[in-house]
């Protein structure tokens, strides 16, 4: 626990896989001693007031941790002992309540809550013998938390000093989610690897992606002098016997001193004392954060309001084609500042600009168009500053090869889901082609970089299309269209037009899906191209970037598999028909609703008055939910998932169809038909739309082959028919044909409708599906 040779105490600071040489530094500057950079933190040795400074005013420490002692944990009898020796009442406030973690394991001990329970054991009985009693024991809002770390034959008992993370700054919202902590801790890394502080005292800062503000926050803290921890009022060492009250106090009159003093030197005079919801004085802020979705603009400049620093930091709704304007006026005001210090002090030119940004990576994207957007963004803004200026991202999907040159440092922050690719660039990003794109409401025309000079051509076509195809949308009254279809080969992708009704009403969003290119072409060029296309189809089409929503096909193991779907729902309604639809954008390879089926669910609602109707293969009801806008008087939804057919009651419900006139039933639809078979039930109108093929688990030792299976499937079908009822039969099979023989020798009689299927925006596919009425022979 302490020294003999220093009376001082040993602790340890852990920090993001990445952040050790960076927090090595820091707690030089704080004071600690003997400081040693260790696998995820940095050991150091220091005072109780040492210890209080470094969580006051750590910005790249996770926790702080006292190192009480390492005892022998060679069983369970053994870890007792050593934890009952330990003089508890030097390490426990008085009264204070505990909690105990363990971590890891060993040959006898396997489970961290046995560990956990003796360890407790041991710091009570220790306590009962040296005061009388034992303390209370809170696991979920202790006083002393005690950490327990297993590694072989030998534990590490230590008490945590900090309570809650400190990279869950104060200014958080209670409910800003698990990432929170984490955008705050790589924006500090991120800032640390450029030397902001540094800089910070002149230099202008530019985030062209601020997202939720962390990194501007980040910075505008560290310019003003701001304790990370000067708004926390709970802290792990207040339940330390060794916590030093006055030493805390003064530091924290110092922090609020350093704090007011750092505020007036941005913001200018009175900038303490302003309110903290005054807007910025964009002559004087040189912090600038830009961002093209407004709840991120909300959301950021809460958290500076909530930080005391929205003085000094402006938040704009800025994107690629403005974020250049914001970078050299915060880089004009930070010019003023420097001129007038260097004739004071006879200094140097200092870095003129940072333009730092800390975007998603990973399973954290969710959206890829936002992502080639924001990385645009980027480098117009690395673009516009003045030489001599440096630029880091921390993530940045697409960021380095639109920087064109190389960086000169690449560090990785964090490890498994939270890892992050952080790039530091010292030259100014390389020039490259240009599309022209007019502006979609009418504004002044954006130039767009892009990799591809003949992605101008995909840019023409795209916004030629998108004239016509919204012209004929408003007079037949389609909300949900089809806007591309690999038109140009080079080009291969097919865009659709999804607008929001309900709660989303007034929103635009795009699903963008890449077809699979030959192997002949080469996969760098292909992804180039297909990044263009994220990029340049908002900007065509004047969708926001972040409601952009893309599935890319890839090779894997097994076949082709599509990179973007799975990753996170974004659930929305849509209407079709004046019904309420919900689709997810990206939760799945498909959204919910088939839009080359448009026109054979209008044609099977009007058919379905005063019918009954079965939907076999149903996937989310789309279809049932047209019958029973038609006036059918009885439905019934037959699916072997449940979470289709749970979104097809949903559906059902948010247009008023419930109750027992509409049943929804899961199941084999092969093995369903035969049972139904068996029963009186029939139907006067069927919806058939299998799969074209499917393994599923839930079937068994059986596959589903549209074109090996159809005959059974269409005799069954049939059987369930009245005798003047009606089957529709839809497939999506290219080279499905029909046993057209087989299927009349059981007396089923097949017409070919499919051209009269094809919707107006699939007309240049219209092998999309194929579509075949079914009646009894």
């Amino acid at each position: 626990m302490t020294s003999p040779a220093y009376d001082e105490y040993e602790f340890f600071a852990s920090c993001l896989a990445g952040f050790e040489q960076y927090l090595a530094d820091e707690l030089k500057r704080l004071r600690g001693r003997r400081i040693r950079p260790l696998h995820g933190g940095v050991a150091f040795f220091g005072t109780a007031a040492v210890a209080q400074r470094v969580c006051l005013w750590s910005r790249l420490a996770s926790r702080v941790t006292l190192v009480v002692k390492r005892v022998n944990a060679g069983d369970a009898s053994l870890l007792y002992e050593g934890i009952r020796r330990i003089p508890w009442h030097e390490v426990i406030a008085p009264e204070a309540s505990i909690a105990v973690r363990a971590h890891g394991m060993n040959e006898e001990l396997r489970n961290t809550h046995f560990t956990e329970l003796k360890v407790k054991d041991g710091i009570c009985d220790a306590l009962r013998e040296r005061t009388g009693s034992r303390p209370d024991v809170d696991s979920a809002n202790a006083d002393a938390n005690i950490d327990v770390r297993i590694r072989d034959s030998r534990a590490t008992v230590s008490l945590d000093l900090s309570g809650e993370s400190l990279y869950a700054r104060p200014y958080l919202e209670p409910d800003a989610g698990q990432d929170a902590p984490l955008e705050c801790a790589l924006s500090a890394g991120v800032l640390a690897m450029c030397e902001w502080d540094g800089m910070r005292n002149a230099a202008a800062l530019v985030d062209p992606a601020c997202g939720d503000g962390s990194l501007v926050v980040e910075a505008a803290a560290a310019a003003c002098d701001m304790a990370p921890g000067l708004a926390r009022s709970r802290w792990g060492f207040m339940g330390w016997a060794a916590f030093d009250e006055p030493a805390w106090e003064r530091l924290l009159d110092e922090a609020d001193e350093r704090f007011e003093e750092g505020l007036e030197a941005v913001g200018g005079a009175g900038a303490a004392n302003a309110s903290a919801s005054d807007r910025p004085d964009l002559e004087r802020v040189r912090i600038v954060g830009a961002t093209n979705s407004s709840p991120a603009i909300a959301r950021a400049r809460n958290r500076a309001k909530r930080a005391g620093l929205r003085q000094v930091v402006s938040i704009e709704l800025g994107d690629a084609h403005t974020v250049a304007d914001m970078a050299k006026r915060a880089c004009d005001v930070a010019e003023r500042l420097q001129s007038r210090r260097g004739a004071d002090n006879g200094q140097d030119k200092l870095c003129p600009c940072l333009v730092a940004s800390n975007m998603p990576a990973g399973d954290r994207i969710q959206s890829e168009a936002r992502a080639q957007a924001e990385a645009a963004a980027f480098v117009k803004a690395a673009a516009a500053v003045p030489a001599g200026s440096v630029y880091a991202v921390a993530g940045g999907q697409g960021v380095q090869g639109r920087f064109g040159v190389d960086a000169a440092d690449t560090l990785r922050f964090g490890r498994g889901r939270v890892e992050t690719q952080v790039l530091l660039f010292m030259r100014p990003p390389a020039q490259f082609a240009q599309a022209v794109v007019p502006d979609a409401n009418g504004g002044a025309e954006h130039k767009v970089e892009v990799f591809e000079e003949s992605s101008q051509q995909f840019a023409d076509r795209l916004r030629k299309v998108a004239k016509e195809r919204r012209k004929w949308a408003r007079r037949e009254g389609v909300t949900c269209y089809r806007v591309y279809d690999a038109d140009l080969p080079d080009y291969s992708a097919a865009i659709d037009v999804y607008t929001g009704a309900g709660q989303a009403a007034g929103n635009t969003y795009l699903h963008i899906a890449e077809y699979a290119p030959p192997r002949s072409v080469d996969p760098d060029k292909a992804r180039r191209r297909f990044d263009d296309i994220l990029t340049l189809a908002p900007v065509v089409l004047g969708v926001r970037p972040d409601h952009v929503f893309s599935k890319v096909r890839c090779h894997d193991k097994g076949g082709g598999q599509y990179r973007g779907a799975g990753k996170r729902n974004y659930v929305t309604h849509v209407d079709e028909a004046g019904c309420l639809l919900e689709v997810d954008l990206a939760g799945y390879l498909d959204t919910g609703l088939f839009l080359d089926h448009r026109d054979t669910r209008a044609m099977v609602r009007k058919m379905a008055a005063g019918k009954r109707f079965l939907n076999l293969f149903a996937y989310t009801g789309s279809a049932t939910v047209q019958a029973a806008a038609g006036g059918a008087v009885e439905t019934v939804t037959v699916d072997l998932s449940q979470t289709y057919l749970d979104w097809a009651e949903r559906n059902m419900e948010q247009n008023g169809f419930t109750g027992r006139a509409h049943s929804f039933e899961r199941g084999d639809v092969m093995n369903w038909i035969t049972d139904c078979r068996r029963s009186p039930r029939r139907f006067d109108l069927i919806f058939v739309d299998p799969p074209t093929f499917s393994n599923s688990k839930s079937m068994g030792k059986r596959t589903w082959d549209v074109q090996r299976d159809h005959v059974e499937l269409l005799v069954g079908v049939s059987r369930l028919l009245t005798k003047e009822g009606t089957a529709v039969f839809s497939c999506n099979l290219r080279s499905f044909k029909p046993d057209m023989e087989q299927l009349g020798k059981y007396g089923v009689a097949l017409e070919d409708i499919t051209a009269q299927t094809i919707p107006h925006d699939f007309e240049r596919n219209p092998r999309i599906h194929k579509c075949y009425l079914v009646k009894r022979a």
